[in-house]
């Protein structure tokens, strides 16, 4: 698990993903699945190389991940690379949560969770 603090109005909120209980790795495969449990419509997904500058596009393109919603991630990950940072923007206020250097073939599904309460945002890897 990796956690973020997320304030809905605030533009940008960043943590360091610290990873626990991971799972057996799937063949340096880093593709995964996202899911949104989170209460809000997520419109961009970004993937890069660990502490890379530059974010690239938007995976989803034109498409949003609404609550609830799963969609798989396919991007170019090179041969047998496997740690990168995860970006996402959400639509209702346009803040982002980010994890840096999170080991993707150590997951198959990734779900995003809203905590109101404590104002975090959990990153779940399964």
């Amino acid at each position: 698990m990796f956690s973020l603090k997320m304030p809905l109005l605030a533009a940008l909120a960043v943590s360091v993903a610290t990873i626990a209980s991971p799972t057996p790795s799937r063949a340096n495969d880093a593709d995964f699945a996202l899911r949104n449990k989170t209460g809000y419509q997520i419109d961009e997904v970004y993937v890069s190389a660990r502490s890379s500058k530059n974010w690239g596009n938007d995976i989803m393109g034109s498409g949003a991940l609404g609550d609830g919603e799963k969609v798989n991630i396919v991007f170019p990950h090179g041969s047998g690379a496997c740690n990168f940072d995860l970006k996402v923007k959400y639509h209702d206020d346009g803040s982002t949560a980010e994890w840096s250097d999170v080991n993707l073939c150590q997951y198959e599904t990734i779900t995003l969770f809203w905590d109101r309460k404590n104002e975090v945002t959990r990153a779940v890897g399964e």
